[in-house]
């Protein structure tokens, strides 16, 4: 059988073509969704700011609303409370200095056992 490349199968198979790698890496690792409908989800709201942010009356309001929504998003995909994430960086960002690695301030990266942190938590859940 032959197909034109023109052809709407013809262009069909040509993307499914260059896309192979890549379903190739979906197929071997089961962990990998097959859509990005939750994060698409996720981020909706801060979209939806993002645009209405295009009237902000300056760049650096707008980088520290871009700065924010980062980091929110960054806990929600990691499933770390936000709120949680801002308080413990607020406790621990004003002890470091501005040559330190900050990459230890990352959500993931807390160790909440025996801070005020963890007893914040423990108090907001009951």
């Amino acid at each position: 059988m032959t197909v034109l490349p023109k052809s709407p199968i013809g262009k069909a198979l040509k993307y499914t073509l260059n896309q192979w790698p890549k379903l190739i890496i979906y197929l071997e690792n089961g962990a990998i969704s097959i859509d990005n409908n939750v994060t698409e989800r996720d981020i909706r709201p801060f979209t939806t700011r993002r645009k209405k942010g295009l009237f902000s009356t300056s760049a650096n309001g707008a980088r520290a609303s871009a700065n924010l929504y980062s980091l929110v998003m960054t806990c929600r995909a990691n499933d770390i409370n936000p709120y949680y994430d801002v308080l413990q960086l607020f406790t621990e960002l004003p002890k470091q200095k501005s040559e330190d690695d900050l990459t230890d301030l990352m959500p993931w990266n807390f160790d909440l056992g025996g801070t005020r942190l963890e007893f914040l938590i423990r108090r907001d859940s009951q």
